[in-house]
């Protein structure tokens, strides 16, 4: 799925003119059949020869002297599938991309850094980033040209003209391509750490914020809508230390509003990643983990500041949907649901026909949910209809709609539901900090599934004192990124701080010594401990996006532990001015509550 925006047009940096076709040379194999990656493995039957993206593969490419042609996306993408289905599969278009470039796909939630930069490039050069993301990347690993989600006729013409402009001007391409770098980084300035300096970082954060808000609908922005967690969270926060009533009834409304319209899922519980549309009824399917156990902690904690006890049943149903859905017998959670079904129809999962409801449920509950759920307005889904509060229940209504739930919920479970079955150390970190912020605020029964939780994390994703990325299929890969370590340290502080569990609280200061020293250094953070990408360069502080900045979880975990060196470290990472920031306050949410943490100098 888009994350911003749905379809970019082939707009390219590069002059673009036909040549005669580059020599044939010989295609490597697809290496992705039979992958741990869920994502990856769907691709390995696809007659391109994908390649992972490592060190191999780059040096295949400086000895072939060819374009890597990068495809990003992730299991529950539904325009991946449509890509994937319209010209990955397509013969004549495989053949192109064996022949004259180094096809590699790309797993997202296994490669975050890379994606990440390749995001920030594609908006730079397009001002449109999202999934699918197909980046031209030259054999020394710079990006020269990315797209989106593109037809078939008009991928196969941009193919045969990179490949023609390639094998006729490679410096001119290569020029082209590191004059897109940004500068070399620098040390970053620093900037004492005062009241004065918090209280205008959070003026400018909510000024930000104002320009973006809703404030008829809910959230953020006019087009489509996301729960933007990071935001809501740091404005929580805002509204707890500086009581406003302007900013109490916009988080009241959009947490209204998440939770009563089409971004959350009334059958089965938990939340669809976005919706189409500024008013919350038209949802994208896919249901993330990272997102639930961002909106668990949301509702939770808007109960308190808000004083809204109900929307603690929100965050019971979505801990609820977590592990009747996500749960592996491991103990560890799943990254996802598709968007899709078995048979790919979009949403299919999740829609009724009338005439089914009318079977099923009682004449009463029937009624209610015609008139409530609109089974009598203009279809928005080929599949049928969702049932969302499109139109306000009574209480009587809403008795009928529970009832209806129950009913429905087993007959809803046994249609077909595909899963990303990656068990990433991050997300489940993200998970962890949901349960364990359950058992003290929800129901102290949620211990025993977060104890599991933190087991798991800590004997099946760590290693010799290191976190693994991620385990598939029985299968354990490495490399776990800046990510991993924040939330999973996160998670443990407060597994440990809910349970008072001391390996917990041992374990999360041995991770974040390890990151500190894996992603950190006086030039700045990376999202990779060993980066491939040319073009990436450290930064003072990693801007929020979906998911909390790393760097900054990070800053705000090691300012928890009882620990010299680690708050040292923080405070001294947080002194650092970010031009960023200065910028677009609205991006860095994350870093304005980590300087509310802090001692004036």
């Amino acid at each position: 799925m888009f994350a911003f925006k749905c379809r970019n047009t082939v707009n390219s940096l590069l002059l673009i003119f036909f040549l005669p076709i580059a020599a044939w040379s010989a295609a490597p194999i697809n290496q992705l059949a039979n992958h741990p990656s869920p994502y990856l493995a769907l691709h390995g039957s696809d007659p391109v020869a994908w390649q992972e993206w490592n060190a191999d593969t780059l040096a295949r490419a400086r000895r072939e002297n060819k374009l890597l042609f990068v495809s990003v996306g992730y299991f529950a993408c539904h325009w991946c599938h449509v890509m994937q289905r319209e010209s990955y599969k397509n013969k004549q278009i495989a053949a192109i991309l064996n022949r004259d470039f180094i096809p590699v796909k790309v797993d997202r939630e296994l490669n975050s850094g890379l994606d990440d930069a390749l995001q920030n490039f594609s908006a730079r050069l397009t001002g449109a980033s999202g999934w699918p993301l197909n980046a031209f990347v030259t054999p020394e690993g710079h990006p020269a040209y990315v797209i989106l989600y593109a037809q078939p006729d008009d991928f196969r013409k941009l193919l045969a003209q990179l490949s023609s402009r390639w094998a006729s001007d490679k410096a001119g391409i290569r020029r082209l391509a590191s004059q897109a770098m940004q500068p070399p980084a620098q040390q970053p300035a620093g900037e004492p750490l005062t009241a004065v300096r918090t209280a205008r970082a959070w003026q400018q954060f909510v000024a930000g914020i104002w320009q973006e808000a809703d404030t008829q609908q809910g959230g953020f922005g006019q087009v489509s809508k996301f729960p933007m967690a990071p935001q809501l969270s740091a404005l929580l926060e805002r509204q707890a230390q500086q009581p406003d009533a302007k900013l109490a009834d916009f988080l009241r409304l959009t947490f209204d509003q998440m939770a009563t319209r089409g971004m959350r899922d009334h059958i089965g519980g938990g939340f669809f990643r976005y919706t189409v549309d500024p008013g919350w009824d038209t949802p994208h399917f896919e249901k993330m983990l990272y997102d639930n156990a961002h909106l668990v902690t949301l509702y939770l904690r808007a109960a308190t500041v808000l004083r809204q006890p109900r929307y603690r049943d929100i965050a019971r149903s979505t801990l609820a949907f977590m592990q009747e859905e996500l749960l592996d017998p491991s103990g560890g959670f799943y990254s996802s649901t598709s968007a899709v079904d078995a048979a790919g129809r979009e949403g299919a999962t999740y829609l009724w026909e009338p005439e089914e409801l009318k079977r099923r449920l009682s004449p009463e509950a029937y009624a209610a949910a015609k008139r409530v759920w609109r089974l009598d307005a203009a279809r928005s889904f080929d599949e049928g209809y969702l049932p969302a509060d499109y139109s306000s229940p009574s209480a009587n209504e809403r008795r009928l709609l529970t009832d209806a739930a129950r009913v429905l919920r087993p007959i809803r479970r046994a249609r077909s539901l595909p899963k990303d079955t990656k068990l990433n150390a991050g997300l489940n970190g993200l998970a962890l900090s949901a349960f364990s912020q359950a058992i003290t605020q929800v129901d102290k029964a949620y211990r025993s599934r977060a104890d599991r939780l933190q087991q798991f994390i800590l004997s099946r994703l760590s290693r010799d004192g290191r976190l693994m990325k991620s385990m598939a299929h029985g299968k354990v890969l490495p490399d776990a990124e800046l990510e991993d370590y924040a939330y999973v340290v996160q998670g443990l502080l407060d597994h440990a701080e809910a349970t008072g569990n001391e390996q917990s609280r041992v374990r999360a200061r041995q991770f974040a010594h390890t990151a500190w020293q894996l992603f950190w250094s006086e030039q700045g953070w990376k999202h990779e401990a060993h980066p491939l990408l040319a073009t990436l360069q450290p930064e003072p502080a990693l801007a929020d996006g979906a998911l909390h900045s790393p760097s900054d979880v990070l800053i705000l975990a090691s300012l928890r532990v009882q620990d010299p060196a680690l708050n040292k470290k923080a405070l001294n990472a947080l002194r650092w001015r970010l031009p960023g920031m200065e910028r677009d306050p609205y991006t860095y949410p994350t870093r304005v509550r980590a300087l509310e943490q802090t001692q004036p100098d």
